[in-house]
């Protein structure tokens, strides 16, 4: 697999009659050892999180409940993915915008990612991820 783009990563799925699970382990299913897990939830209706990259920091997002849409742009194009189901998730490789939208009411997103915080890692400005981006 390309880890260099951004791909959607099927979970597995064990069916049980009291409530289905689904999880995800390195390196089954995640590219990457994993250093930090953090959730966003409450979303007001219209609000974006994200709208930053990340120099080095690899990601995987799931929809746990609810739904969101993820905006991905590599520096020329954009690409959307829609996250409704809590056995499939996204992984976004470093040096990728992103941003989160069109939350649903109750909506939970899961990340998880190779690094722990540092800001230094964030681009924040995309003019300047896009000058990085593309030399």
């Amino acid at each position: 697999m390309n880890h260099s783009q951004p791909y959607l990563i099927s979970l597995p799925k064990i069916l049980d009659k009291r409530g289905n699970l689904s999880f995800f382990e390195h390196p089954n299913q995640l590219p990457f050892e994993i250093a930090r897990t953090y959730w966003i939830y409450d979303v007001p209706g219209g609000e974006t999180r994200g709208s930053h990259a990340f120099k080095e920091q690899q990601e995987f997002i799931v929809a746990l409940s609810g739904s969101f849409d993820v905006i991905l742009h590599d520096g020329e194009k954009e690409e959307k993915f829609s996250l409704n189901r809590s056995y499939h998730g996204l992984y976004i490789p470093k040096m990728y915008w992103r941003r989160l939208e069109n939350f649903s009411t109750n909506s939970l997103a899961l990340i998880v990612s190779d690094k722990s915080h540092d800001d230094n890692d964030y681009i924040r400005d995309f003019e300047k991820f896009k000058k990085s981006k593309n030399g």
